[in-house]
Protein backbone atom coordinates (compact mmCIF):
# COMPACT_ATOMS: atom_id res chain seq x y z
CA UNK A 1 0.00 0.00 0.00
CA UNK A 2 1.10 3.20 -0.79
CA UNK A 3 -0.21 6.55 0.43
CA UNK A 4 0.34 10.41 -0.90
CA UNK A 5 -0.87 13.85 -0.76
CA UNK A 6 -2.96 14.03 -3.66
CA UNK A 7 -1.58 15.21 -6.88
CA UNK A 8 -1.87 17.44 -9.43
CA UNK A 9 -1.23 17.24 -13.35
CA UNK A 10 0.49 19.87 -14.57
CA UNK A 11 0.26 19.24 -18.57
CA UNK A 12 -3.03 18.12 -19.75
CA UNK A 13 -5.33 18.24 -22.70
CA UNK A 14 -9.17 17.87 -22.11
CA UNK A 15 -10.47 18.88 -25.99
CA UNK A 16 -13.94 20.61 -25.51
CA UNK A 17 -17.67 19.69 -26.08
CA UNK A 18 -18.79 16.02 -25.30
CA UNK A 19 -15.68 15.14 -24.51
CA UNK A 20 -15.21 16.79 -21.45
CA UNK A 21 -17.70 14.16 -19.86
CA UNK A 22 -14.94 11.70 -19.94
CA UNK A 23 -11.81 13.38 -20.04
CA UNK A 24 -12.48 15.56 -16.79
CA UNK A 25 -14.04 12.73 -14.62
CA UNK A 26 -10.75 10.52 -15.46
CA UNK A 27 -8.57 13.15 -14.78
CA UNK A 28 -10.58 14.62 -11.57
CA UNK A 29 -10.98 10.56 -10.23
CA UNK A 30 -7.22 11.07 -8.76
CA UNK A 31 -5.96 14.34 -9.32
CA UNK A 32 -6.96 17.90 -7.34
CA UNK A 33 -5.78 20.25 -10.25
CA UNK A 34 -4.58 20.27 -13.39
CA UNK A 35 -2.60 22.92 -16.26
CA UNK A 36 -5.24 22.39 -18.92
CA UNK A 37 -4.00 22.86 -22.51
CA UNK A 38 -5.32 25.99 -24.47
CA UNK A 39 -4.60 24.20 -27.96
CA UNK A 40 -8.76 24.23 -28.69
CA UNK A 41 -9.63 25.44 -32.38
CA UNK A 42 -10.06 28.28 -32.56
CA UNK A 43 -7.23 28.69 -29.52
CA UNK A 44 -7.67 29.72 -26.01
CA UNK A 45 -6.29 33.02 -26.84
CA UNK A 46 -7.98 35.73 -24.61
CA UNK A 47 -8.91 36.11 -20.95
CA UNK A 48 -12.67 35.64 -22.13
CA UNK A 49 -11.63 32.47 -23.84
CA UNK A 50 -10.29 31.21 -20.86
CA UNK A 51 -12.75 32.02 -18.62
CA UNK A 52 -15.01 30.73 -20.97
CA UNK A 53 -13.64 27.25 -21.48
CA UNK A 54 -13.50 26.94 -17.65
CA UNK A 55 -16.71 27.10 -17.20
CA UNK A 56 -17.53 24.39 -19.77
CA UNK A 57 -15.05 21.99 -18.01
CA UNK A 58 -16.32 22.93 -14.24
CA UNK A 59 -20.19 21.80 -16.16
CA UNK A 60 -18.00 18.48 -16.49
CA UNK A 61 -17.18 17.81 -12.98
CA UNK A 62 -18.66 14.97 -11.35
CA UNK A 63 -21.15 15.68 -8.48
CA UNK A 64 -18.92 16.01 -5.38
CA UNK A 65 -15.60 16.40 -6.80
CA UNK A 66 -13.10 19.25 -5.99
CA UNK A 67 -10.96 19.45 -9.26
CA UNK A 68 -10.08 22.68 -10.10
CA UNK A 69 -8.89 23.28 -13.46
CA UNK A 70 -5.72 25.99 -13.95
CA UNK A 71 -6.62 27.75 -17.25
CA UNK A 72 -3.63 28.61 -19.86
CA UNK A 73 -3.43 31.37 -22.83
CA UNK A 74 -2.32 30.02 -26.21
CA UNK A 75 0.85 32.94 -26.81
CA UNK A 76 -0.30 33.95 -30.39
CA UNK A 77 1.54 36.84 -32.34
CA UNK A 78 -1.44 38.77 -31.52
CA UNK A 79 -1.31 38.97 -27.84
CA UNK A 80 -0.36 42.20 -26.35
CA UNK A 81 1.33 42.92 -22.51
CA UNK A 82 -2.17 44.37 -21.54
CA UNK A 83 -3.97 41.13 -22.21
CA UNK A 84 -1.16 39.51 -19.95
CA UNK A 85 -1.69 41.95 -17.14
CA UNK A 86 -5.64 40.86 -17.34
CA UNK A 87 -4.43 36.64 -17.22
CA UNK A 88 -2.40 37.71 -13.99
CA UNK A 89 -5.32 39.48 -12.78
CA UNK A 90 -7.30 36.48 -13.35
CA UNK A 91 -7.25 33.51 -10.64
CA UNK A 92 -8.03 30.89 -12.78
CA UNK A 93 -5.86 31.55 -15.27
CA UNK A 94 -1.49 30.56 -14.38
CA UNK A 95 0.33 30.56 -17.41
CA UNK A 96 0.31 30.97 -20.80
CA UNK A 97 1.40 28.14 -23.75
CA UNK A 98 4.06 28.54 -26.75
CA UNK A 99 3.90 26.42 -29.45
CA UNK A 100 5.95 26.55 -32.00
CA UNK A 101 3.79 27.60 -35.04
CA UNK A 102 3.27 23.65 -36.91
CA UNK A 103 4.66 21.78 -33.97
CA UNK A 104 1.83 19.58 -33.05
CA UNK A 105 -1.81 19.05 -32.27
CA UNK A 106 -4.05 22.33 -33.26
CA UNK A 107 -0.49 24.25 -33.68
CA UNK A 108 -1.21 26.42 -36.79
CA UNK A 109 -1.77 29.31 -34.13
CA UNK A 110 1.43 29.04 -32.71
CA UNK A 111 4.52 31.55 -32.83
CA UNK A 112 6.49 31.85 -36.17
CA UNK A 113 9.09 34.26 -35.13
CA UNK A 114 9.99 34.54 -30.98
CA UNK A 115 11.01 37.79 -31.70
CA UNK A 116 7.20 39.16 -32.06
CA UNK A 117 6.24 38.43 -28.60
CA UNK A 118 9.21 39.79 -26.72
CA UNK A 119 7.03 42.21 -25.40
CA UNK A 120 4.34 39.64 -24.12
CA UNK A 121 7.63 37.76 -22.59
CA UNK A 122 8.78 40.75 -20.52
CA UNK A 123 5.23 41.60 -19.16
CA UNK A 124 5.24 37.79 -18.52
CA UNK A 125 8.47 38.05 -16.68
CA UNK A 126 7.53 40.91 -14.28
CA UNK A 127 4.47 39.54 -13.68
CA UNK A 128 5.46 36.12 -12.71
CA UNK A 129 3.09 34.07 -15.03
CA UNK A 130 4.89 31.49 -16.42
CA UNK A 131 5.78 29.92 -20.22
CA UNK A 132 5.11 26.69 -20.96
CA UNK A 133 6.59 25.40 -23.90
CA UNK A 134 6.65 22.86 -26.37
CA UNK A 135 10.11 22.81 -27.13
CA UNK A 136 10.58 21.54 -30.84
CA UNK A 137 11.60 23.40 -33.85
CA UNK A 138 9.99 22.80 -36.99
CA UNK A 139 12.18 23.57 -39.73
CA UNK A 140 11.62 20.27 -42.12
CA UNK A 141 15.17 19.64 -42.92
CA UNK A 142 15.61 19.14 -38.97
CA UNK A 143 15.07 15.48 -38.13
CA UNK A 144 12.24 14.70 -35.68
CA UNK A 145 14.43 12.99 -33.29
CA UNK A 146 16.29 16.09 -33.10
CA UNK A 147 14.33 18.84 -32.71
CA UNK A 148 13.82 18.92 -29.00
CA UNK A 149 17.63 18.66 -28.67
CA UNK A 150 17.77 22.27 -31.68
CA UNK A 151 15.01 23.71 -30.19
CA UNK A 152 17.06 24.02 -26.54
CA UNK A 153 20.04 24.85 -28.52
CA UNK A 154 18.94 27.68 -31.16
CA UNK A 155 15.66 28.96 -29.06
CA UNK A 156 16.03 28.11 -25.54
CA UNK A 157 18.94 28.77 -24.52
CA UNK A 158 19.09 32.25 -26.10
CA UNK A 159 15.50 32.74 -24.39
CA UNK A 160 16.78 32.32 -20.83
CA UNK A 161 19.54 33.97 -21.25
CA UNK A 162 17.22 36.97 -22.39
CA UNK A 163 14.55 36.55 -19.87
CA UNK A 164 16.56 35.28 -16.85
CA UNK A 165 14.01 35.95 -14.54
CA UNK A 166 11.16 34.21 -17.15
CA UNK A 167 9.36 31.05 -14.90
CA UNK A 168 9.90 28.64 -18.07
CA UNK A 169 8.47 24.95 -17.63
CA UNK A 170 9.80 23.04 -20.26
CA UNK A 171 7.08 20.29 -20.99
CA UNK A 172 7.15 16.85 -21.83
CA UNK A 173 10.95 16.50 -22.27
CA UNK A 174 12.06 14.19 -23.80
CA UNK A 175 15.86 13.55 -24.59
CA UNK A 176 19.04 13.67 -21.80
CA UNK A 177 19.83 17.00 -23.66
CA UNK A 178 16.59 18.58 -22.01
CA UNK A 179 17.05 16.82 -18.78
CA UNK A 180 20.80 18.12 -18.67
CA UNK A 181 19.91 21.91 -19.68
CA UNK A 182 16.78 21.93 -17.17
CA UNK A 183 19.21 20.80 -13.91
CA UNK A 184 22.19 23.95 -15.41
CA UNK A 185 19.36 26.38 -14.85
CA UNK A 186 17.83 28.39 -12.37
CA UNK A 187 15.04 27.74 -10.14
CA UNK A 188 12.88 29.75 -12.43
CA UNK A 189 13.34 26.77 -14.99
CA UNK A 190 11.57 23.46 -14.56
CA UNK A 191 10.16 20.39 -16.63
CA UNK A 192 7.55 17.79 -16.58
CA UNK A 193 7.56 14.56 -17.65
CA UNK A 194 5.32 12.19 -19.15
CA UNK A 195 4.21 8.51 -18.27
CA UNK A 196 4.68 7.37 -21.39
CA UNK A 197 7.81 8.44 -21.81
CA UNK A 198 9.13 6.79 -19.12
CA UNK A 199 7.37 3.62 -20.15
CA UNK A 200 8.43 3.90 -24.01
CA UNK A 201 10.77 4.21 -26.49
CA UNK A 202 10.88 4.72 -30.29
CA UNK A 203 11.08 0.57 -30.62
CA UNK A 204 7.48 0.52 -28.80
CA UNK A 205 6.28 2.68 -31.79
CA UNK A 206 8.20 1.92 -34.89
CA UNK A 207 9.56 -2.51 -34.02
CA UNK A 208 7.46 -5.15 -35.32
CA UNK A 209 5.48 -2.70 -37.21
CA UNK A 210 3.57 1.42 -36.67
CA UNK A 211 2.14 1.38 -33.46
CA UNK A 212 -0.19 4.39 -34.29
CA UNK A 213 -1.28 4.56 -30.43
CA UNK A 214 2.24 5.15 -29.62
CA UNK A 215 2.73 8.14 -31.45
CA UNK A 216 3.46 11.62 -30.04
CA UNK A 217 5.08 14.67 -30.28
CA UNK A 218 7.92 15.34 -29.39
CA UNK A 219 7.58 11.14 -30.77
CA UNK A 220 9.17 8.39 -28.56
CA UNK A 221 13.33 8.76 -28.56
CA UNK A 222 15.67 5.74 -27.95
CA UNK A 223 16.22 3.93 -24.81
CA UNK A 224 19.49 6.05 -23.52
CA UNK A 225 16.97 9.06 -23.62
CA UNK A 226 14.16 6.75 -21.67
CA UNK A 227 16.85 6.33 -18.83
CA UNK A 228 17.96 10.07 -18.48
CA UNK A 229 14.73 10.85 -18.24
CA UNK A 230 13.56 7.79 -15.44
CA UNK A 231 16.94 9.02 -13.62
CA UNK A 232 15.23 12.43 -13.45
CA UNK A 233 11.93 11.84 -12.65
CA UNK A 234 12.74 9.28 -9.44
CA UNK A 235 15.96 11.55 -8.11
CA UNK A 236 13.76 13.97 -6.04
CA UNK A 237 15.05 16.90 -8.08
CA UNK A 238 12.61 19.60 -7.50
CA UNK A 239 12.75 20.83 -11.07
CA UNK A 240 10.89 17.71 -12.53
CA UNK A 241 7.47 16.98 -11.90
CA UNK A 242 4.10 15.01 -13.31
CA UNK A 243 2.82 16.44 -16.41
CA UNK A 244 0.47 13.50 -18.25
CA UNK A 245 0.85 15.45 -21.24
CA UNK A 246 -2.51 13.02 -21.97
CA UNK A 247 -4.38 13.70 -25.50
CA UNK A 248 -7.30 11.90 -26.48
CA UNK A 249 -8.29 11.59 -30.20
CA UNK A 250 -10.85 9.59 -31.70
CA UNK A 251 -9.65 6.21 -32.75
CA UNK A 252 -10.52 7.23 -36.53
CA UNK A 253 -7.88 10.19 -36.70
CA UNK A 254 -5.14 8.05 -35.00
CA UNK A 255 -5.72 4.68 -36.93
CA UNK A 256 -5.51 6.38 -40.56
CA UNK A 257 -2.72 7.03 -43.08
CA UNK A 258 -1.78 10.52 -41.28
CA UNK A 259 -2.45 9.85 -37.71
CA UNK A 260 -3.20 12.73 -34.98
CA UNK A 261 0.13 13.01 -32.37
CA UNK A 262 -1.24 12.01 -28.68
CA UNK A 263 -1.54 9.30 -26.42
CA UNK A 264 -4.39 8.94 -23.49
CA UNK A 265 -3.58 8.00 -20.01
CA UNK A 266 -5.40 10.43 -17.81
CA UNK A 267 -7.15 6.68 -16.59
CA UNK A 268 -4.79 5.16 -14.92
CA UNK A 269 -2.00 7.81 -14.79
CA UNK A 270 -0.59 8.00 -11.39
CA UNK A 271 -0.69 4.14 -11.31
CA UNK A 272 1.51 4.27 -14.16
CA UNK A 273 4.01 6.44 -12.55
CA UNK A 274 4.27 4.36 -9.64
CA UNK A 275 5.19 1.29 -11.51
CA UNK A 276 7.83 3.11 -13.30
CA UNK A 277 8.76 4.29 -9.39
CA UNK A 278 8.43 0.88 -8.04
CA UNK A 279 10.18 -0.69 -10.63
CA UNK A 280 13.33 1.50 -10.16
CA UNK A 281 13.49 1.55 -6.37
CA UNK A 282 12.14 5.06 -6.09
CA UNK A 283 8.55 5.00 -4.41
CA UNK A 284 9.59 7.24 -1.72
CA UNK A 285 10.55 9.67 -4.29
CA UNK A 286 7.00 9.84 -6.01
CA UNK A 287 5.06 11.79 -3.85
CA UNK A 288 7.61 14.85 -4.43
CA UNK A 289 7.49 14.43 -8.21
CA UNK A 290 3.66 13.54 -7.98
CA UNK A 291 2.09 16.01 -5.42
CA UNK A 292 5.30 18.89 -4.18
CA UNK A 293 7.42 19.73 -6.44
CA UNK A 294 4.78 21.29 -9.39
CA UNK A 295 2.58 23.12 -6.19
CA UNK A 296 5.71 24.76 -5.37
CA UNK A 297 7.44 26.18 -8.46
CA UNK A 298 3.98 27.54 -9.82
CA UNK A 299 3.79 28.46 -5.80
CA UNK A 300 0.22 27.07 -4.99
CA UNK A 301 -0.65 25.54 -1.79
CA UNK A 302 0.52 21.58 -1.37
CA UNK A 303 -3.18 19.80 -1.61
CA UNK A 304 -3.90 18.55 2.04
CA UNK A 305 -6.11 15.79 0.81
CA UNK A 306 -4.50 11.90 0.79
CA UNK A 307 -4.66 9.55 -2.01
CA UNK A 308 -4.22 5.38 -1.31
CA UNK A 309 -3.11 3.01 -3.42
CA UNK A 310 -2.48 -0.97 -3.52
CA UNK A 311 -0.81 -3.40 -5.10
CA UNK A 312 -3.75 -4.60 -6.71
CA UNK A 313 -3.92 -5.50 -10.70
CA UNK A 314 -6.41 -4.18 -13.03
CA UNK A 315 -6.74 -4.67 -16.79
CA UNK A 316 -7.20 -1.30 -18.57
CA UNK A 317 -10.55 -1.35 -20.59
CA UNK A 318 -10.09 -1.44 -24.38
CA UNK A 319 -12.02 1.79 -25.04
CA UNK A 320 -13.68 4.71 -24.07
CA UNK A 321 -16.27 7.13 -25.09
CA UNK A 322 -15.38 10.47 -26.68
CA UNK A 323 -18.15 12.23 -27.15
CA UNK A 324 -19.98 10.66 -30.70
CA UNK A 325 -16.12 8.44 -31.07
CA UNK A 326 -14.14 6.33 -29.59
CA UNK A 327 -10.72 6.41 -27.71
CA UNK A 328 -8.32 3.51 -27.16
CA UNK A 329 -6.25 4.27 -23.68
CA UNK A 330 -2.71 4.09 -22.76
CA UNK A 331 -2.12 -0.14 -21.85
CA UNK A 332 -5.74 -0.67 -23.79
CA UNK A 333 -6.15 -4.47 -22.47
CA UNK A 334 -3.23 -4.83 -20.57
CA UNK A 335 -2.37 -5.55 -16.80
CA UNK A 336 -1.72 -2.75 -14.71
CA UNK A 337 -0.02 -3.68 -11.04
CA UNK A 338 -1.53 -0.09 -9.13
CA UNK A 339 -5.00 0.68 -7.89
CA UNK A 340 -6.23 3.72 -6.54
CA UNK A 341 -8.31 2.79 -3.63
CA UNK A 342 -9.31 6.24 -2.04
CA UNK A 343 -9.19 9.51 -1.55
CA UNK A 344 -9.17 10.94 1.80
CA UNK A 345 -10.10 14.78 2.88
Amino acid sequence: MLTLSQPDDWHLHLRDGDALSTTVAHTARVFARAVVMPNLKPPVATVEQALAYYDRINAAIPLGNNFQALMTLYLTEQLTPEEVHRAKAQDRIHAIKYYPAGATTNSESGVSELESVYACLETMSEVELPLLIHGEVTDPRIDIFDREKVFIETILEPLTLKFPELKIVLEHITTKDAVDFVKQQSENVAATITPHHLMFNRNDLLAAGVRPHFYCLPILKRNTHQIALIEAATSGNPKFFLGTDSAPHDVKTKENSCGCAGIYSAHAALEFYAEVFEKHGALNKLEGFASFFGADFYRLPRNKARVTLSKRTSTVPANFKLGDGTLIPMRANETIAWHVDEITQ
